[in-house]
């Protein structure tokens, strides 16, 4: 705790006088270097674990934490799996799907796309992502589908078209394999928000997709998600043990580890290199306070003569370094946070300057710039930038407590 003598002196150093205009200079600079790299470490780390979680969500949305996929692509007794896993401690959904890469024709047009048979219930889960049409629509036997917004705009079509569905592994005749060209009609057109599922999806019933596909009564995925997505493994070891042979289990880290293994890696490059700029602010207090114990020799000698004990000279100049780098922590912190909260406007207001899209979601994956704040890394950037403020002051704190008044004043 600080006395109220100590107090005044540490903010009376906090705003130097006239005469020491650099001083305060170099204490304003060192604000602002401390307040920029805070708020860049904020902004950056919270992008980043935005990307990671919005493309988590996702991609979980689509095909759970993890998928059983039977050997063969047909998975056989699939219902008494399905049970089996549903009664896994753990596991909050199962649910039985078909998918397919196949091709699609629009007005003479061929695409690339991946046939999705999914059950009434997930069918319906897409109708906050419905741009047009009614998701309700899309119901067995009605010979509609719902397709993606980029597949929609890439061959033209729209609600109420007639897209013919393209399967090369057709009926076997005398004559050789009729390859199955099967009408459907476009009921609703939806957006998942990830590029490529948006540009290559198509989704119908369950029952559709087997008779489009020939698969009787047979699925070829399920799909699981799980209470705690980082430990999906252990929760379906036992079913893992029960399906060999039979089926293999591959969870959201095997199906996209490349992907985010490269985020996590260029997650900690980036909190590493970023922390370089806090380490930049604390050698800017450092200076300052160097400057400013200097410019305050005789008074520092002067207060030591009137009874000032090294203690509190160590806890004065401490403060007055602690108090700037703490400024420049708050600045920054909310800087980060308004700068969070305009993201896309700043994005988009800087494409329309320099005429470059920055944000391309065929690279990027997400259509806009996701953002999730975690209070434990916020924490932890305010602690970097405080401790190594603190850091800073102990040197020019040290020099200022052992300065010898004797010596000071001898010539005074």
């Amino acid at each position: 705790m600080l006395t109220p003598f100590e107090r005044m002196i540490a903010s009376r150093y906090l705003w130097p006088g006239k005469s020491e205009g650099f001083i305060a200079l170099v204490a304003g600079i060192s604000v602002g270097v401390v307040m920029l790299s805070v708020a860049m470490l904020v902004l950056v780390m919270s992008v980043m674990g935005g990307f990671r979680s919005e493309m988590l969500d996702k991609f979980s949305g689509l095909n759970g934490h993890a998928i059983i996929q039977a050997y063969g692509g047909e998975l056989e007794g699939w219902e008494n799996t399905l049970d089996q896993v549903r009664a896994t401690e753990g596991v909050t959904g199962a649910s039985p799907l078909i998918e397919q890469p196949l091709l699609v024709s629009f007005n003479g047009r061929v695409n690339a796309i991946f046939v999705r048979g999914n059950t009434a219930e997930d069918i319906a889960e897409l109708d906050d992502k419905v741009l047009q049409g009614r998701i309700a629509d899309i119901q067995p036997g009605t010979d509609k589908v719902a397709i993606g917004a980029r597949l929609a705009a890439n061959m033209g079509a729209r609600v109420g078209d007639t897209i013919t569905i393209i399967n090369p592994q057709g009926r076997t005749t005398p004559f050789g394999t009729t390859i199955r060209q099967v009408p459907y009609e476009v009921g609703a057109i939806f957006e998942i928000g990830l590029y490529d599922f948006d540009e290559t999806f198509v989704i119908m019933p369950m029952s559709d997709a087997q008779k489009l596909l020939l698969m009787g009564d047979t699925v070829g995925l399920i799909e699981v998600t799980v209470d705690d997505p980082d430990n999906v493994g252990e929760i379906l070891g036992d079913v893992e043990q029960a399906l060999q042979g039979r089926a293999q289990i591959a969870d959201w880290k095997q199906i996209n580890s490349a992907l985010f293994e490269a985020l996590e890696v260029e997650r900690v490059a980036m909190f590493f290199v970023l922390s370089f700029m806090v380490l930049v602010a604390s050698f800017n207090i450092l200076s300052s306070l160097v400057m400013l114990v200097r410019a305050k020799t005789r008074d520092i000698a002067i207060m030591r003569t009137m009874g000032a004990t090294r203690r509190s000279l160590l806890k004065i100049f401490v403060t007055t370094g602690t108090t700037v780098g703490t400024l420049g922590t708050l600045a920054g912190l909310t800087l980060g946070f308004v700068l969070l909260y305009f993201r896309n406007p700043i994005v988009e207001g800087i494409a329309g300057l320099t005429g470059v899209q920055i944000w391309d979601p065929q690279v990027r994956f997400l259509t806009s710039l996701p953002v999730r704040v975690d209070l434990w890394e916020i924490v932890g950037i305010t602690a970097l930038a405080i401790s190594m403020s603190f850091l800073a002051t102990l040197y020019p704190a040290l020099k200022a407590s052992n300065t010898d008044p004797v010596q000071v004043l001898r010539y005074e």
